[in-house]
């Protein structure tokens, strides 16, 4: 049985697409998932914490990174996925006609939102190229501070917009920065417990929409 691809996809640059990516492939090792990455942005960020992973941990079996052009995001993608239960694409932050690949091969596109209005403007970009690839969409609101009216009115916006938004919002924490940095996730620190507890419900929730 083919792996499951989740394409992680933003417009605006910052919104935390290659650390949500990261943390969710930890996550999904965490629930004895085998994971491969994709990274399509020139920026390689994501390549990076994987050298720092591998530095880290060694090599694993059940976690694979590669990159690939934007336009050859379906190619490898299809390749992996028979080898891999998920494979998880990184994509650059711009939405043009190189985003449709990834956006096509996806059987869950993750669009982080910050809880600001510039950042729910850029994503009406990306919720309408995947409504043309008829690309199951779920919004996370990424970098949220709790209880605040804006980040409320953001939320409510993007459902506004048709987008099934999570009901998991990934808190503002050091916590992520910081590992991101190290090669690792927040599931690997005993110190970040909330930052934990949310990665584990936003797993839950992506579970559930890839069925």
């Amino acid at each position: 049985m083919a792996g499951y691809v989740i394409t992680v996809a933003q417009q605006k640059g910052g919104s935390g697409k290659t650390t949500l990516a990261a943390n969710l492939a930890v996550s999904l090792l965490g629930r004895g998932l085998s994971v491969a990455l994709i990274d399509t942005d020139p920026q390689g960020s994501l390549g990076r914490w994987f050298i720092e992973r591998m530095e880290r941990h060694g090599e694993d079996d059940a976690l694979e990174f590669s990159t690939s052009s934007a336009w050859g995001a379906s190619y490898e993608s299809d390749k992996l996925k028979k080898r891999f239960d998920v494979v998880i694409i990184d994509t650059p932050p711009k939405i043009d006609s190189d985003l449709r690949p990834a956006l096509r091969a996806a059987d869950l596109v993750v669009v982080p939102v910050a809880s600001s209005q510039v950042d729910l403007w850029a994503t009406e970009g990306v919720l309408d190229l995947a409504r043309r690839e008829k690309a199951p969409v779920l919004v996370v609101m990424n970098r949220a501070r709790p209880n605040t009216r804006l980040g409320a009115e953001v939320a409510q916006n993007a459902a506004d917009l048709g987008a099934q938004v999570a009901d998991t919002q990934i808190g503002n924490r050091v916590a992520y920065a910081e590992t991101l940095g190290q090669g690792i996730s927040v599931c690997e620190r005993s110190d970040a417990r909330p930052a934990r507890e949310e990665l584990d419900r936003l797993t839950d929730e992506v579970l559930r929409q890839l069925g």
